[in-house]
């Protein structure tokens, strides 16, 4: 496949999947509790609606309470353009550029802390307290787990460090990979506020973390906030792919689906996960991400020779 309609396919597929991934964790969980649940492609349409309706800003908030939804949004997006989801090419690649992931999702997180600071709401505060402490322990699994990659690859670029290439380390360093692999996902359900770290659907006080944050926000602003949220699971969602199932056909008709497959089977096992387990209280949260830097850790110490 040409390298433009490569991109294309990419930048498309990036676009318009995300919202999917919402809608198929809600309909898994509703078939564990024996409901119909919402529509597969419910989040569209509420995406729709926020954006066609109007925001209301507080008149103590300022022009960082406005950024924090488009710099989460942007942020989101660009960590997409340097995720290869097949054929090791990304439409933006170049050495480095796992350092440049990282910090870009960082950036968004920040923005997004700052805006809910900028309400001057002591509730919000204490979301945005708690949003960046376990970031704090999130951050270095993720990295611990990047640098297992990159020493494999012996590559510093994510489209080599995530290209077919990666199916032949299986057989020789599998054991790293699947701590890797666990620690990713618990990573997953950490930065993008699922169940067992937070619940997106509640709205109660003591156990809100990134929730809370955007309360004050609304219409497009509250838009831009879902959809980058929803990007950002996908983000995610494509590292474990890419992490997993690293085999390249060769053909784009068997590539692109495999990989579309693989990401909506992650957001079924979201849904799993969310069915079968409860919130941990917010003393424990932390226990969990320091096993998720363990596992990534223990990743790179098996590769030491």
């Amino acid at each position: 496949m040409d390298t433009l309609v490569h991109n294309s396919v990419h930048v498309v597929l990036a676009l318009t999947l995300p919202p999917l991934l919402l809608g198929l964790i809600a309909k898994t969980k509703a078939l564990f509790a024996g409901r119909k649940g919402p529509p597969l492609l419910q989040w569209y349409f509420d995406l729709i609606r926020l954006f066609q309706k109007g925001s209301v800003f507080s008149q103590t908030t300022t022009w960082v309470f406005r950024a924090g939804p488009v710099v989460g949004l942007v942020t989101a997006a660009m960590a997409i353009l340097l995720i290869p989801m097949v054929n090791g090419i990304a439409p933006l690649s170049f050495t480095g550029d796992l350092i440049f992931l990282a910090y870009i999702l960082g950036l968004g997180r920040f923005f997004t802390a700052l805006a809910a600071l900028d309400t001057g709401s002591s509730f919000e505060g204490m979301g945005a307290a708690r949003e960046v402490t376990f970031a704090c322990l999130a951050e270095p699994a993720f990295i611990l787990g990047l640098m297992v990659l990159a020493k494999l690859s012996g590559s510093l670029k994510l489209a080599t460090m995530l290209d077919g290439s990666l199916a032949t380390h299986w057989s020789s360093s599998g054991a790293s990979l699947v701590l890797v692999l666990l620690s990713w996902f618990i990573i997953l359900l950490a930065e993008n506020s699922r169940i067992p770290f937070d619940d997106p659907n509640t709205h109660l006080e003591l156990t809100m973390i990134h929730e809370v944050m955007v309360l004050d926000h609304s219409g497009p602003a509250l838009g831009m906030i879902l959809y980058g949220a929803a990007l950002k699971l996908f983000v995610f969602a494509a590292l474990i792919v890419r992490l997993a199932l690293p085999v390249n056909m060769g053909d784009p008709w068997l590539d692109w689906p495999l990989f579309i497959g693989g990401t909506l089977l992650v957001a079924m096992l979201v849904g799993v996960v969310e069915s079968v387990m409860a919130r941990l209280r917010l003393t424990h949260v932390p226990v969990l991400l320091i096993a998720a830097c363990l596992l990534s850790a223990f990743g790179a110490i098996l590769l030491v020779r």
